[in-house]
């Protein structure tokens, strides 16, 4: 038996985690929960404070968890790199986003792995979390891991094992989430699912390579752009035939096999969904292949933004008023309902393109009261009520949030566009119309 695998087994392996965000920091908590003395590693101070003050930034999260965690010294977060040394499990979960020409960016990926460069130690299992293109494991970490001496699978052992994070879902979290392995060796792969299956309560399903489990992200999220791109693609058709859409995919529902229902919407946000068929298009390339689907489906995604705001100047038009002097209010800015992540969410780029049409924009969201874009920082109303609703010449829903009042909205507003069918339980529609 290894050395790891006797320390993963009686839980007197140390484990780091290398980035404190969205995905990191429940990761983090799950160890620490689990019994495992837990390290957590961010290069930005104000997150690592937080954390070794017990106070909770992320929302599926239980604060009392991270206290209690905290306080009975199990999770400590720290900015100094070289406390990697003390760790026999590290996981990288930094962001991979897209640069300036929709290229992946894993410029954190590869600085996290050389900051374990000089602590690498032999029997250490490394595990890359973070959403990538098929290859970057093998092709990026493991040279850079294997410049010290030590090889892959003999020395040390590496995986990638993609995060499941859906952030403000009740029912699955880290906990309870089935998760996928794939090591660069048999025994990278089983050190890697006995560890998860030492801190989860879900079944572990072991894959051949780290570029098979790479691959099974990507499907993942690209299958969800490409079912939301032709719902789109059949919402905008559906308007000019004057069909209303979202009945349409309601009848569908009624199918009890063959069909899954996707939804229309202003665009793609989040942290994976809007990114990820960018970075397997980008690698496809370097097999000379073009994924002419999936890229149709991100050209009709990234279009909706635009679409919405046609459809804004159409129904002004109808109160002979233009977007330019218009007051305009958009309800929700996070990029789903009831949380307060606005990571790549559209209704940002509606407000970006209404403001360059000299429409007065406002938003209220109740979980975000201010957001950072394109460099501008823009902050929300405090509150709506009958009054406010009142001063706009159209309210556009852009995040179905559910602790709105959307009866107060309806009759408080002089005209709704409503892109999420977030009121569909209102009975009064004469002055809502819907993507």
């Amino acid at each position: 038996m290894s050395d790891l695998k006797y320390k993963l087994l009686n839980k007197t392996a140390v484990m780091g985690v290398i980035g404190l965000g969205y995905v990191g920091l429940p990761l983090a908590v799950e160890k620490a929960k689990a019994g495992y003395q837990t390290i957590g590693f961010d290069i930005q101070k104000e997150k690592v404070d937080l954390v070794n003050q017990g106070v909770n930034y992320i929302g599926d999260v239980v604060n009392e968890d991270l206290t209690e965690i905290v306080n009975n010294g199990f999770l400590r977060a720290t900015t100094d790199f070289d406390k990697v040394a003390s760790a026999d499990v590290v996981c990288i979960c930094v962001p991979t986003p897209l640069d300036e020409h929709q290229q992946p960016d894993i410029s954190y990926v590869e600085a996290s792995t050389r900051s374990i460069l000089p602590h690498l130690h032999k029997d250490m299992l490394i595990i890359l979390e973070s959403t990538t293109y098929p290859g970057t494991t093998e092709e990026l970490i493991k040279p850079i891991l294997q410049s010290t001496g030590l090889k892959c699978g003999v020395d040390f052992y590496l995986a990638f094992s993609p995060e499941r994070v859906d952030p403000g879902n009740i029912t699955y979290k880290t906990k309870n989430t089935p998760k996928v392995v794939g090591g660069v060796t048999k025994k990278c792969t089983d050190l890697a699912a006995l560890l998860y299956e030492s801190i989860l309560e879900a079944p572990i399903h072991k894959v051949s390579s780290p570029a098979v489990a790479e691959m099974e992200k990507i499907l993942e999220n690209t299958y969800r752009n490409v079912n939301i791109g032709l719902v789109n693609e059949l919402a905008i058709l559906s308007e000019k035939m004057g069909i209303n859409i979202w009945e349409v995919i309601e009848a569908a529902k009624t199918k009890p096999y063959g069909f899954q229902a996707f939804y229309p919407g202003p665009g793609l946000g989040g942290h994976c969904i809007p990114l990820d068929p960018y970075y397997l298009s980008w690698k496809a390339r370097e097999f000379g292949f073009h994924t002419s689907m999936i890229e149709a489906s991100m050209i009709i995604n990234d279009k909706m933004p635009e679409y919405v705001v046609e459809r804004v100047s159409k129904i002004l038009n109808r109160f002979e008023k233009s977007i330019k002097g218009s007051n305009i209010l958009i309800l929700g800015v996070a990029y789903k309902q009831d949380i307060n992540d606005y990571r790549e969410s559209p209704a940002l780029e509606v407000i970006y393109e209404l403001e360059k049409l000299n429409g007065n924009i406002q938003f209220y969201d109740p979980f975000i009261k201010e957001y950072e874009y394109k460099g501008k920082v823009k902050f929300g109303l405090g509150k709506i009520n009958e009054k406010i609703m009142s001063e706009y010449d159209i309210v556009i829903v852009t995040t179905a949030h559910t602790n709105i009042d959307y009866e107060l909205v309806q009759k408080s507003s002089k005209f709704v566009f409503d892109t999420k069918n977030a009121m569909k339980n209102i009975l009064d529609r004469e002055n809502i119309d819907l993507l």
